[in-house]
């Protein structure tokens, strides 16, 4: 296959892996999906949950804002409702038909000789339609997903522990807002250090040795902390954690040009610096 054929030439490089979100970054936030999937959360809100409709939008936001999804914030404050229910609801009516083939990313994701996983606090069902409408689905080893950071409880005592209350920073179990203590949520989700190092280790990477692409400033900041390199997509400057920037996830050859040497005796010649941060706001 086109895509296997990729790693036989893979110059040497300072990067294993490149890792990639997926929703906002391998596609433009001007396809609506986000701003659908913002309506469909506060609809199930109130649907579903009873939630008055006149503070769905501002909690919605909070929760979001505090622990890194929605999901993982109704939890925390104790809702409880069926995971697959809630995906259905809030993806299952996302306009699709929004996303075209990108022969344009397919090409240049397939002229990187890397390794190239997916990382997504998204569920499968929607990670799958969104690489399938963009053309995208051969393009990546593996997929880091809600469903493989947050497999099925079969214990008990594993659902009485992420029940307990109050804990400090650092993690998704452990999460401060502002000065205020939060409640613990049972979902691991970026930006949330335990949901990267889950996402380490099912994927087998080396986050020294890893690019990460993201559109959030938050997980762009808790990558870098974690050691990796960092790519901060949709945005024309570089933020707190980010050693680059693009407008745009097309303007990747043009910001990190290196990703697409296959001349093994160029690439050894090549001198990196890790102070090179690189700002483009090329657009394509």
């Amino acid at each position: 296959m086109e895509y296997q054929n990729q790693y036989q030439d893979a110059p040497e490089t300072k990067y294993e892996c490149l890792l990639f979100d997926v929703d906002d970054t391998l596609y433009s936030q001007s396809s609506g999906l986000s701003k659908q999937c913002t309506k469909n959360i506060e609809e199930y809100m109130i649907e579903k949950l009873g939630m008055e409709e006149s503070s769905a939008s501002e909690l919605n936001m909070v929760l979001y804002k505090n622990y890194g999804t929605s999901m993982a914030g109704l939890k925390a404050i104790g809702y409880e409702f069926d995971n697959d229910d809630y995906h259905s609801y809030v993806h299952g009516r996302l306009p699709y038909e929004n996303l075209k083939p990108d022969p344009v990313l397919r090409n240049l994701l397939l002229s990187m000789p890397i390794r190239k996983v997916i990382f997504s606090n998204a569920d499968k069902v929607h990670v799958a339609k969104v690489l399938k409408k963009l053309g995208l689905e051969d393009c990546f080893e593996g997929i880091v997903n809600f469903e493989s950071l947050n497999p099925e409880k079969t214990s008990n005592s594993d659902d009485l522990e992420q029940k307990n209350l109050l804990c400090r920073s650092g993690s998704n179990t452990e999460i401060v807002a502002g000065d205020s203590l939060l409640l613990k949520t049972p979902i691991l989700c970026k930006p949330f250090e335990d949901a990267f190092e889950q996402a380490f280790n099912i994927a087998n990477i080396n986050p020294q040795k890893t690019l990460f692409f993201d559109d959030s400033v938050r997980n762009i900041e808790t990558g870098k902390n974690m050691g990796m390199h960092t790519v901060l997509v949709g945005k024309s400057h570089r933020t707190n954690g980010a050693d680059y920037a693009l407008e745009s996830i097309h303007n990747i050859r043009e910001a990190l040009p290196e990703l697409f040497c296959i001349d093994h005796k160029r690439s050894k010649s090549i001198k990196y610096s890790e102070k090179v941060a690189i700002e483009t706001s090329v657009r394509a």
